[in-house]
């Protein structure tokens, strides 16, 4: 009984410690788990820029549609945004001291400078779309969108705001570093340079180099997670409103859009199609569920599903209800959810099928960096220490955000 009695104090403070013992364990492992974390984070936005063909994607995409645009409404220019306009610059200013925004169409009321700033607009685009001296362009192109956009923001329907904000993203972005004649002038500087090694710089000038480099990317990753971010936010939100509306939830949403005069192109086609009262009911549903839900598929291999279904949807509001240019928008949007590797893919695709058809000879241009990532530091400097990743191996902002390594 005395030796009973004398063995359970030990045990019984013992227990306390080790409960202590598990207790930091635990936090010490919850806290090496939330440094690994940050540490992944911090390499994924500084070890090297993500997603750069996504990049050039929405460079090419917005640069054309917007060219487009100005072309085909050239002969209304006047009357959209010219001196001629009923919406008047003297209107314009007078909206521009209430909410701060400006433009460098109202600068004058003269007629020919207002022409010279529409060449000077379809100029910008083609070369923005083409990838020339593409971080000045860019920026210029964005000016340009802007002015545009706030010179009669009433009339025109909407489409060009998911341009404007995209073309300010862009200016963040290193878009020209993938399928430009900027990435192709550095190859070919590249190959005249051949094995000539690169000049030793100094300490400073080094450090000066890395840290340029470590900021561009780190901005360039920035970029391409705010758009990311600004289109699932713009589905979120949309599906989000259409829950609330007693149209989208009867399914007869579509059914009142397709009869409306003002978005009938084909009113034909239109009264075709609202034939079907059980495939407008499916389509307002499907519509619904995949904004609502297209944040969360972005974790998984669903999300290529739904971005099939949503470039369907798209095609339609641009057949149906004539909006190309909203459409066309959000389809190049919805690009940037789209790994590296798929557009790696994309010239092999071709190469194969120009193969087939014999259209194409099959030895093409398989010049350096025509398949694989640009190296982070010097693209198209020969002797750089930092070597190109393959495109299949890319860490793009989709996978990224969806864990899933290349």
């Amino acid at each position: 009984m005395g030796t009973e009695q004398s063995s359970q104090p030990p045990s019984a403070a013992a227990t306390p410690h080790r409960s202590a013992a598990q207790e930091a364990s635990a936090a010490g492992t919850a806290h090496r788990w939330l440094l690994d974390r940050i540490g992944s984070l911090w390499t994924l936005f500084t070890d090297r820029p993500v997603s750069l063909y996504a990049a050039s994607a929405l460079r090419i995409g917005y640069g054309l549609i917007y060219l487009v645009y100005l072309l085909r409404e050239f002969p209304h220019r006047d009357e959209i945004w010219g001196p001629g306009s009923p919406w008047t610059p003297a209107l314009a200013r007078q909206l521009f001291d209430q909410t701060g925004w400006n433009s460098i169409l109202i600068l004058s009321d003269n007629r020919t400078y207002f022409e010279l700033c529409y060449l000077v607009a379809l100029v910008t685009s083609a070369l923005f779309m083409l990838g020339w001296r593409t971080r000045a362009m860019s920026v210029l192109f964005a000016v340009v969108v802007a002015s545009f956009h706030a010179r009669s923001i009433f009339m025109t329907d909407g489409g060009d705001n998911l341009i404007l904000l995209m073309a300010l993203y862009l200016v963040l972005t290193s878009c020209g570093r993938c399928w430009s004649l900027d990435a192709h002038g550095n190859r070919l500087k590249a190959a005249r340079a051949g094995d000539v090694p690169e000049p030793v710089r100094s300490l400073p000038v080094q450090q000066l180099h890395d840290a340029r480099t470590t900021l561009t990317t780190v901005v360039h990753n920035c970029g391409m997670f705010v758009i990311a971010a600004q289109v699932c936010f713009l589905y979120g939100s949309a599906g989000l409103y259409k829950v609330q509306g007693p149209t989208w939830g009867g399914g007869t949403a579509l059914h009142y859009a397709l009869n409306l005069e003002l978005f009938q192109p084909w009113p034909a086609l239109s009264h075709l199609v609202d034939e079907y009262p059980m495939v407008i009911a499916i389509a307002s549903y499907v519509t619904v569920l995949l904004q609502v839900a297209f944040p969360f598929v972005l974790f998984g291999r669903l999300k290529y599903p739904v971005l099939t279904v949503l470039l369907g949807m798209h095609i339609g509001i641009a057949v149906l209800l004539g909006l190309p240019l909203f459409s066309g928008a959000m389809i190049i949007a919805d690009a940037v959810f789209l790994p590296d590797r798929f557009y790696a893919l994309l010239p092999r695709l071709w190469r194969h099928a120009a193969r087939r058809t014999g259209a194409r000879p099959p030895d093409l241009d398989r010049s350096p960096g025509s398949v694989s990532v640009p190296a982070q530091g010097r693209p198209g400097v020969s002797g750089s220490t930092h070597r190109s990743v393959p495109a299949q191996k890319d860490t793009t902002l989709a996978t990224g955000l969806a864990s899933e390594q290349g």
